[in-house]
């Protein structure tokens, strides 16, 4: 009997790629991983210490510095490269200086003989994932971001800490772009099956205190937080990829907060845009579409306009 390993690619072996990296051997999420940075010192330097802490934890797996070579027989790529924006940018704002960032990848993923899930995670996410796959010429369904994968659940986190449950009971995503133009969709958002904006109505004395405007701004700023205090966004986003991967890797046909390619999808075309699409083990396998109200609708047409606008920029750099 041939055992496949699952083998995990990270190219980019900074702040966010490392984590990624370690949030997939504490999950035991991959049997074998590698690191690619144009780094290589800091790309052994990471494997070794990913490594160092396999010896106590309940899974072996595989680490180790690699190029492109190792990206032949690779199950999932993921792509975490690119500066972090300071405080004074927006990610969109990133957009040129990520994009020579990920020349040199496209590059090595071309002549390769890689045929497997691609996940980004790169800022501006929506933007740069289907720069990646136009100039690819890639599966739209191969190739995703996690964009408001994270977004979704600092939304739920803030609710969570507004209403003294917990964060697994309640059910709401943020939409759009994993930037400022994201929305979320209140009208869709329940707790525990029950629709949110009808608790407020049948129990004010629960619910009325909710500000969902300023929610959504709190989900919104939540990197902002965590980038001030630190520098860059670690182990949220490391957890969330890897929450992506495993549903892949086990072909669990579930539902994420993906960016993926729309055709005609909530009334919007050629635009990669994050919304809740059932995954599987050949990437997207379709797109779900919520109820949106006029409004809720009117909010994703921004955002989703605001990415066809940058992906324009970046196709001229």
């Amino acid at each position: 009997m041939n055992i496949k390993p699952k083998k995990v690619v990270v190219i980019g072996a900074g702040h966010v790629g490392s984590h990624v990296g370690f949030s997939f051997v504490t999950q035991g999420a991959c049997d074998e991983l590698v690191y690619i940075d144009i780094d290589k010192n800091k790309a052994i330097a990471q494997a070794e210490d990913t490594e160092d802490a396999i010896v106590y934890l309940p899974h072996h797996i595989n680490v180790k510095a690699g190029d492109y070579s190792d990206i032949n027989d690779a199950e999932i790529i993921v792509i975490s490269a690119g500066p972090l924006p300071n405080m004074n940018q927006t990610r969109m704002d990133t957009l040129k200086d990520t994009i020579e960032c990920i020349k040199p990848i496209i590059k090595g993923i071309k002549e390769s003989k890689f045929n497997g899930i691609i996940i980004n995670i790169s800022n501006p996410a929506d933007v740069i994932t289907h720069y990646l796959q136009k100039e690819l010429n890639y599966p739209s369904e191969k190739i995703l971001s996690t964009s408001t994968t994270l977004d979704s659940a600092r939304l739920r986190k803030v609710l969570a800490r507004k209403l003294n449950i917990d964060q697994k009971s309640i059910y709401a995503y943020v939409m759009g772009e994993h930037g400022e133009s994201q929305m979320v969709p209140w009208s869709c958002a329940s707790i525990f099956g029950k629709n949110l904006c009808d608790l407020i109505k049948e129990q004010p004395q629960n619910y009325a205190h909710l500000d969902l405007e300023e929610i959504a701004n709190e989900a919104r700023l939540g990197g902002w937080i965590v980038l001030k205090g630190k520098g860059s966004t670690e182990f949220g986003i490391g957890t969330s990829c890897v929450e992506i991967a495993k549903t892949i890797f086990a072909n669990e046909r579930k539902v994420c907060m993906v960016s993926t390619l729309l055709n005609g999808e909530y009334g919007q075309n050629n635009v990669y845009a994050s919304v809740p699409a059932l995954v599987g083990k050949d990437g997207v396998i379709n797109i779900i579409e919520l109820p949106l109200n006029d409004k809720e609708l009117d909010q994703f047409a921004n955002s989703c306009k605001i990415m066809k606008e940058n992906l324009t920029l970046s196709l001229k750099y």
